[in-house]
This record gives C-alpha cells, sequence and structure tokens, in this order.
C-alpha cells in the first residue's frame, strides 16, 4: 500500500513541476505564497437551488469559506493554481449586505472577466488569487446565476457561520 501512495505522491510533485514550468518567477511567488485552504463548507438541500453553508475561525474566514463553496460548486477548486491577482471592493449597509455584495463582485469577475479563484483574502479591499478559467484544466459544474438574499444568514457566536442561497 505505501509503494502505491508513493507513485501517486511522485506523479503528484512530477505534474506540479510540469504546471510550474510554464510559470513565470512572479506567478511563482504568487503560488508559493498562498498555500491551498483547509475546507470549511458544505451543500446543504433547498428546492431547486442549493444552500451554503460556510464557517471560519473569524466572520472574515466564514466569508472567505462562503466564496469557496460558491466557486466549489462551478468547479472542482484543487485544479486552480494561484498564479495571478486581482482586487475587488464591497460594501454593504450592514453585514447580509455585505455578503451579499461580496459574492456578487466574485460571481461578476467570474463571469466576466473568466477569473477563477481557489483562495480569498478579506482585508480592506478584497483579494483574489488564481488564474483563468479554462475548459480543458477546470471541470465544469453547475453555472451560479445569482446570489440571493432569500434565508441568508450570519451567525456570529463561537464559531462564526454564513448560510446563503444561490440559483442555480
Amino acid at each position: 500500500m505505501s509503494e502505491i501512495l508513493g507513485v501517486v505522491h511522485n506523479q503528484e510533485e512530477e505534474l506540479s513541476d510540469e504546471r510550474d514550468y510554464n510559470l513565470t518567477e512572479e506567478q511563482k511567488a504568487i503560488k508559493a505564497k498562498y498555500p491551498p485552504l483547509t475546507k470549511k463548507y458544505e451543500y446543504l438541500d433547498h428546492t431547486a437551488d442549493v444552500q451554503l453553508h460556510a464557517w471560519g475561525d473569524t466572520l472574515e474566514e466564514a466569508f472567505e469559506q462562503c466564496v469557496m463553496a460558491m466557486f466549489g460548486y462551478m468547479t472542482d477548486t484543487e485544479t486552480v493554481e494561484p498564479v495571478d491577482t486581482v482586487e475587488v471592493e464591497a460594501e454593504g449597509h450592514d453585514m447580509l449586505s455585505l455578503l451579499f455584495h461580496f459574492l456578487d463582485e466574485w460571481l461578476y469577475k467570474f463571469s466576466a472577466n473568466e477569473f477563477f479563484i481557489p483562495r480569498v483574502s478579506v482585508l480592506i479591499f478584497f483579494h483574489l488569487w488564481g488564474e483563468e478559467f479554462s475548459l480543458p484544466k477546470h471541470p465544469q459544474g453547475t453555472e451560479v446565476k445569482a446570489i440571493t438574499y432569500s434565508a441568508m444568514q450570519i451567525c456570529e457566536d463561537e464559531k462564526p457561520e454564513v448560510f446563503v442561497i444561490i440559483d442555480i
């Protein structure tokens, strides 16, 4: 069994080296700076749509994870490499509207620019790390048409959580 795992591990290293070979030095630096996030989200059943449930150690991390859940529904985010950055801004008059606009900005970026994210960082501005979406590389999942306010919740208890229904 350990031999089989060793072979798989070596193949992953070879694939990583092959991908890195085509990257610029700047892209390699971005990739090295941002390791993959731990998945802290799930998909909940909902009539005709899907509900995203994300959590984190902070509310900011719960927002990050919610974005990851949305993009994870559209493709396998494991296939996306953090080789480029983009900044977007989102504002809201309360936390629910901030979450709505936050997700809507990411969806717009993807739809308008075909840019994909594997990692999000919530700071004063929102930073996007990823690469252009490519069907040969990124498996196509379900299209997300819109973010909704329907049943949107933000729980700021011990473990911050967010719930968002997306229109698919």
